[in-house]
């Protein structure tokens, strides 16, 4: 079996929803985050490029290869995308260390990316036509990424306050992680600690173009709201639109090496890959899943 090193890690900024990188594809997001950490490296290729993606429709055939010639990457590497919705971009890095590890491939690019603004609205069962009367439109978002498969209508974040009352997360408790969450990643923007993972991106618009060098989301928050926002999801409950995960656009990426050959070629180590483990239970309880696997 061949030790799995990191090579190069590089992501773009987060936008917020339809925000500074709404008019950005996926693809070209994802291919922005391979470029970059393709250049912290010496590698001008990979041999194989595998992608996170959730939100597929309306994208075109094979995100994760768009992603490749966004890149740079020339039409003999393989792409594959993959879903596993918000594990996506960790379960193509596990790939990519198995298909290392294996001796499959020596060098490969992996990652994930998403442009939660450019989901589109979806016609459910208008492919053989309305007949008579009104007719459904389905978000995107919503039906593939944010609502459960199984208890239909009842979105992640209701999981969440599932999770909080179990383990008695307090309102309090997580309003205080948000906002010193929020006040760290402030600070590590304003002092430059993301300059080396970050990738600006030039954005095009009507008015002309500018880029975007940095997340827009802890830019844009308002501290002293965050204790008084209303719960996003039950009327008494705790998880509210400040301490859960924000509506986003973005992506990163990881060039993945055997060790061997990352000695061969003199490419930078930035971290060994020892193991990975993944965990299924019941669909409700996805939030503790990672627990189990970081056990086994």
């Amino acid at each position: 079996m061949e030790n799995v090193v990191i090579c190069g890690a590089a992501r773009t900024p987060i936008g917020g929803f339809q925000g500074a990188l709404d008019a950005v594809p996926a693809a070209r997001l994802g291919g922005a985050a391979i470029e970059a950490a393709l250049l912290q490296t010496s590698q001008s290729s990979v041999d194989e490029v595998v992608m996170g993606n959730v939100l597929g429709a309306g994208q075109g055939q094979a995100p994760a290869r768009q992603a490749s010639f966004h890149a740079g990457l020339g039409t003999q590497v393989p792409a594959t995308t993959l879903n596993k919705m918000c594990g996506s971009g960790m379960k193509a890095t596990m790939i990519g260390f198995d298909q290392i590890a294996l001796g499959q491939t020596q060098v490969m690019a992996v990652g994930g990316m998403e442009s939660m603004s450019n989901a589109p609205y979806l016609l459910p069962k208008m492919r053989g036509g309305a007949r008579l009367g009104h007719s459904q439109v389905a978000d995107h978002m919503f039906l593939d990424g944010l609502e459960d498969a199984y208890e239909k209508g009842r979105l992640m974040g209701s999981f969440a306050e599932d999770c909080a009352e179990k383990y008695q997360f307090t309102r309090e408790a997580q309003d205080d992680y948000a906002l010193r969450s929020l006040m760290r990643a402030r600070e590590a923007q304003s002092s430059g600690a993301f300059e080396n993972e970050i990738t600006p991106l030039k954005v095009a618009r009507k008015k002309g173009d500018y880029a975007v060098v940095q997340d827009e989301q802890p830019l844009n928050a308002k501290p002293e709201k965050i204790p008084h926002l209303k719960p996003a999801f039950r009327a008494d409950g705790s998880v509210t639109a400040a301490n859960a995960s924000s509506i986003s656009d973005g992506a990163a990426a990881l060039i993945l090496s055997s060790q061997t050959h990352m000695q061969q070629a003199g490419l930078p180590c930035r971290a060994r890959i020892l193991g990975h483990a993944s965990h299924a239970q019941e669909p409700a309880w996805f939030s503790t899943a990672p627990i189990f696997a970081t056990r086994k």
